[in-house]
């Protein structure tokens, strides 16, 4: 029992466990590697196993430790080089590292196919296990001649070993975790093996590389690696302040916006554009979807000043003619003043009817206005439509007063863009000496499609129009010929009221 008070062996102890510890780490990244060939049930039971059998091996090593001290004597020569049974283990362990190691990165490195790798079939159990005792043999050999060299006591290295390879154990999981889920830290293991490799083939072949310098190029990689994950980490933290919502349509239409893959065996000319996947429609129309949940409806409405509605307080002749001049196929009816609505009139009502004011009012009595208040969303309106069943929908302000009007032709509008009716100028054309002409009740959307800009719409402010947009800006209602310059966009006022923005020049500044 004096062996227990002994300083010298205890000092042996920890130095030995460190070093197989700091030996071994390596050893378990790679263990972790090759268990991921296999089913992830299965993966635990491999790492466990592998490390087990491991223990039991470097034992065995450990026990013929008079065997490794005696492999330094030569067998042959070549060109007066002289080869030990110890250089041709090296030799051996150093090719199969770097096999290893370069059959690991090309797996990881080539391009695969979308589905490829998900398909691919999974190594066998045994094999796994096999690959793992032999790259276990190839780290072991190292750390246990060093052992050999430090400490005469058997009982104080197999005691090392076993701590050692517990405290592996208990740190596997957490580890294996961490390696699976960065890739990059198992590209970087594997260029340590490759290294490894190439530093057992050259003191196999008599060259020998001061441990010094491998642990120093390790050390100054794995730092580089750590600030890598570092700076990973904060660029997710901020991605993360942007909400959910704009990083999945940030995300959609920069995905829309790749070059189509090309059929395999296509040759084109270098210099020829690829074109996009998906046309600049099909871009717009996902957009407008992806948007729908937070535009509210006075993005998509048509104005107070743009509704046609019937007055029962008019002449019938006056009705019939404002609806010949604007023929639509709903109008909201109402008691001489538009928030005195009596109910909605359809136009082929009229028809096989000799109609007059008392007539039109009794038929719109049969069909009640839906009312929506102009906060609300285009998403729960469109729920509202469906149960409702109604093609017509007024909106209204917290005082109550009518601010505009929507159809399921405005709803399929903000999805699918503009469908002008015959007497209807779109909302926003080109200029044949370039630049666009707009509407002031032009949608911001649409004006961001069409011009190819961003940040034109503010979630802070209220307005959804490009006539909201510049009253916000300038400050006042503008005069024709005012302009002001926007995320790279000249807009002049071409025509304005007295009290709005009628039309708007846009032209781009760069």
């Amino acid at each position: 029992m004096d062996f227990l008070f002994d300083p010298a062996i205890w000092a042996g102890l920890l130095t030995l466990v460190v070093l197989e510890i700091v030996l071994g780490i390596d050893n378990l990244v790679f263990i972790a590697i090759l268990a991921k060939k296999l089913p992830e049930a299965e993966r635990s039971k491999a790492l466990y196993t592998g490390l087990g059998l491991a223990i039991v091996m470097r034992l065995g090593l450990l026990s013929v430790m008079s065997w490794l001290v005696g492999l330094t004597a030569p067998l042959f020569s070549i060109w007066g080089h002289a080869f030990s049974l110890r250089d041709l283990i090296l030799l051996a362990g150093g090719v199969f590292l770097l096999f290893k190691a370069t059959m690991e990165l090309h797996e990881r490195l080539e391009a695969h196919a979308p589905g490829e790798e998900k398909n691919a079939g999974h190594a066998g159990f045994w094999l796994v296990i096999t690959q793992i005792l032999i790259l276990d043999a190839v780290f072991s050999l190292d750390s246990i001649i060093t052992a050999v060299g430090m400490v005469d006591n058997l009982g104080v290295m197999m005691t090392a070993v076993v701590v050692a390879m517990v405290l592996m154990i208990i740190a596997s999981r957490p580890l294996t975790e961490f390696v699976n889920a960065h890739p990059t830290v198992v590209v970087l293991c594997l260029s340590f093996l490759l290294m490894i490799g190439l530093s057992l083939v050259a003191e196999g072949l008599g060259f020998h590389i001061p441990k010094g310098y491998l642990y120093a190029a390790i050390g100054f990689s794995i730092m580089i690696e750590f600030f890598n994950q570092v700076a990973a980490r904060s660029m997710k933290r901020n991605a993360e302040k942007v909400p959910l919502r704009e990083r999945t349509l940030a995300a959609i239409v920069n995905l829309m916006e790749r070059p189509a893959a090309k059929p395999s065996g296509e040759e084109a000319p270098a210099a020829a554009a690829e074109a996009p996947a998906f046309a600049q429609e099909e871009r717009n129309m996902v957009e407008g979807v992806l948007t729908l949940a937070e535009r509210t409806v006075k993005t998509v409405m048509t104005p107070r000043s743009g509704i046609s509605w019937v007055n029962v307080k008019e002449p019938i002749e006056e009705i019939l003619a404002r609806i010949r001049r604007h023929p639509h196929s709903c109008y909201p009816v109402c008691d001489g003043a538009l928030e005195n609505v009596i109910g909605i009139l359809k136009a082929k009502d009229l028809a096989g009817i000799d109609p007059t004011a008392e007539g039109i009012a009794e038929l719109a009595r049969r069909r009640r206005p839906a009312m929506v208040p102009e906060t609300v969303n285009v998403i729960r309106l469109m729920r509202d439509f469906r149960q409702g069943l109604r093609s017509i929908v007024l909106v209204t302000d917290e005082f109550g007063v009518i601010q505009g009007l929507i159809t399921t032709h405005d709803l399929l509008e903000s999805i699918a863009g503009e469908f002008p009716d015959e007497n209807e100028a779109r909302f926003i054309e080109p200029l044949p000496t370039g630049g666009w002409t707009a509407k002031g009740g032009a949608d911001l959307l649409l004006i961001e499609q069409t011009c190819g800009a961003q940040n034109l719409r503010d979630p802070d402010h209220d307005y959804a129009t490009l006539a909201g947009l510049l009253l916000e800006r300038f400050g006042r209602i503008p005069a024709a010929g005012d302009s002001i310059e926007i995320e790279g966009l000249l807009f002049e006022v071409a025509e304005a009221g007295p009290s709005r923005i009628e039309r708007v020049t846009i032209k781009r500044t760069a």
